[in-house]
């Protein structure tokens, strides 16, 4: 499988990245141990987690997902082997987690601290590749909500404060590097503003933000800044929740798919969301392709993607996920897919 670098840094990751936020949840302890060894074993090498993990988040689950990695780790895996990221989850108000994360939690140089090293011993590992803040702690536009406009009642650690307590975890070996996520290009630049002016604080090597067929909102000022800074795409949610699989294309939907056991989850689900979902089936099928293959191909393929994070609740989606990795869209099929762009654009944001 093809491997690209990560951010400036000389840590190779494959092209596909082994999501696991359902791990906990949607499958078992055993699951997932099948899914990290067939995914090793088929060229990835890049393992994305989250204190949060598995979702939906609930106080009963919290951590579960980081600790299956952990026991296989512990058993089975060369740990130089992998590339293995996880992330300190923003604020309990962003995301109705209550206060069951630290009492409260934030980006505090503290609570930085205190999140890592939790992960760290989770993980059965002494050390992250990639440490990610999950989502902003500030007022802005994420989780596909729009029209942030008052921000005068907010207060957010500031940012010199949050580099210094990652780069003082990369002094002490406990993280390789650090990333962003459900971030905005003004974030992206209070971090690189930072580093530039001091560089004894670290430099962000990567974005982990949604991007799909039904999202392409990163494309409007993140892809420059992502090809111009070489600040690389994470792209999660390839298949937006499972809507670009088709599985959702007639009633009754599987019973055991996310958007049927869990309604929370409703930002690809409106109707000019299905009406592209049609359209681009149409685009896969003059393609002699699977309408899953064609969106993961697309994302594959972005220049400003480092990394597509394909998630599975079993191997045969697993195995398709990862051999979507040899498949090179054509240049009609890249213009079908625009054309459906251009009239349904980013139904989804």
């Amino acid at each position: 499988m093809e491997h690209r670098m990560l951010g400036d840094t000389d840590i190779s990751v494959s092209k596909i990245c082994l999501g696991t936020m359902t791990w906990g949840e949607q499958n078992t302890e055993q699951q997932a141990h099948e899914q990290l060894d067939f995914a090793l074993a088929n060229g990835v090498n890049f393992i994305d987690t989250a204190e949060m993990y598995p979702v939906p988040p609930n106080a009963d689950t919290y951590t579960r997902t980081e600790q299956y990695i952990g026991t296989w780790i512990k058993n089975r895996a060369k740990r130089d082997d992998l590339v293995l990221a996880s992330k300190i989850a923003g604020p309990a108000g962003n995301n109705n987690l209550n206060a069951y994360i630290r009492g409260g939690n934030d980006f505090s140089r503290a609570q930085i601290f205190e999140a890592c090293n939790a992960s760290l011993k989770r993980l059965n590992t002494d050390y992250l590749d990639l440490y990610q803040l999950h989502w902003p702690e500030r007022k802005t536009n994420f989780f596909g909500k729009l029209g942030v406009t008052d921000l005068q009642t907010e207060s957010f650690t500031p940012f010199a404060e949050m580099l210094d307590a990652l780069g003082e975890l990369v002094k002490q070996g406990k993280i390789r590097t650090f990333g962003l996520s459900n971030e905005t290009p003004w974030g992206l630049m209070q971090c690189l503003n930072l580093h530039q002016q001091n560089a004894d604080l670290p430099r962000v090597v990567s974005v982990q933000n949604p991007y799909n067929l039904l999202n392409r909102s990163y494309e409007v000022g993140m892809a420059e800044m992502s090809l111009r800074e070489q600040v690389g795409l994470l792209a999660y949610s390839p298949l937006a929740f499972g809507m670009l699989s088709g599985k959702y294309r007639t009633k009754p939907w599987p019973h055991n798919a996310r958007l049927s056991l869990f309604d929370r989850f409703t930002r690809y689900t409106n109707p000019k969301a299905f009406e592209a979902v049609e359209r681009y089936a149409q685009v896969a099928d003059a393609a002699g392709v699977s309408l899953t293959t064609l969106s993961l191909a697309f994302v594959n393929e972005r220049s400003f993607v480092t990394s597509n994070i394909i998630g599975a609740t079993n191997i045969e989606q697993l195995r398709e996920n990862i051999a979507s990795a040899q498949v090179i869209l054509s240049d009609d099929t890249l213009r079908a897919i625009d054309a459906v762009h251009a009239e349904i654009s980013n139904p989804c944001p």
